[in-house]
This record gives structure tokens, C-alpha cells and sequence, in this order.
């Protein structure tokens, strides 16, 4: 039980460290527009890590619903950004089309 401390510490540490480091390295100057339009590009590319390579096993038989549910979050992730909302809605409108198509 004592051995467990430390390695609670450290992996604590190895964690938060790389999440400590660019704020060390850019600190109170202003990022270049290249490196902010890269870094609003994030969430979008998280919903494709996320979703894209599922989306097409979720409903199998119902590939009208998996059609309307990413349809969903391609267009409000591209007009609002954000994850939860385009997830969530993503999930309700698939439901939504299963509901009315089943």
C-alpha cells in the first residue's frame, strides 16, 4: 500500500506534465493565426477520431439512420464547433430516424 503513493505521484506527473509544458513555452504571447486556426481545427478532428470509424457498424440495417445522425454532426460541428452537442445531437437524430423508419 505504501508503494502506491509514488506511483500515483508519478504517473500524476507524467500526466500533467506534457499539459504544463506549452504554457511554459508560449506563456503570455500571442499565438500566430496559422497555430490558432490549427488549434480550433481540434474538436473536429476528434469527432472524426471518435466517431467516423464506428459510425458505419452502429446500425447496420438502418444505414439511412447513420446517414442522418453524421449528416448531424458534420453540419453543426462545422457552424458551431464543439463535441457534446454534436455527439448528443448525433445520437438523437439517429434514434429520431430509427424511430420513424423501423
Amino acid at each position: 500500500m505504501d508503494n502506491l503513493i509514488p506511483l500515483i505521484l508519478g504517473m500524476a506527473a507524467v500526466t500533467y506534465g506534457p499539459r504544463l509544458v506549452p504554457f511554459f513555452l508560449v506563456g503570455g504571447n500571442e499565438l500566430s493565426q496559422r497555430a490558432d486556426t490549427f488549434l480550433k481545427c481540434i474538436p473536429i478532428a476528434t469527432i472524426g477520431a471518435l466517431i467516423i470509424p464506428d459510425v458505419f457498424n452502429a446500425v447496420p440495417d438502418a444505414p439511412l439512420a447513420v446517414v442522418f445522425g453524421m449528416g448531424f454532426t458534420l453540419v453543426y460541428g462545422f457552424w458551431r464547433g464543439g463535441i457534446i452537442i454534436p455527439v448528443l445531437g448525433s445520437v438523437a437524430t439517429t434514434y429520431l430516424v430509427l424511430l420513424v423508419t423501423v
